[in-house]
């Protein structure tokens, strides 16, 4: 059976809390492109930034050691 990783916040791959990070491994994307987008998208009127607040807040960490 493949199971896949839960959504965490990444330890490995991170910028400030290692939400995009945590989404780009949980849909095995590219995190530059990720966030290439989501800068793009939080030009845009809308509430991006404070729904990346709420995941930072709410995303649980992973459990890897930070190397």
């Amino acid at each position: 059976m493949n199971q896949k990783k839960p959504l965490t916040k990444s330890s490995q791959n991170r910028w400030l809390f290692g939400v995009l990070g945590g989404f780009a491994e949980y849909f095995n994307m590219d995190a530059t492109l990720l966030r290439v987008g989501f800068l793009l998208f939080s030009l845009l009127p809308g509430p991006s930034i404070i729904l990346y607040i709420i995941c930072a807040v709410i995303m649980p960490k992973d459990d890897t050691p930070y190397a």
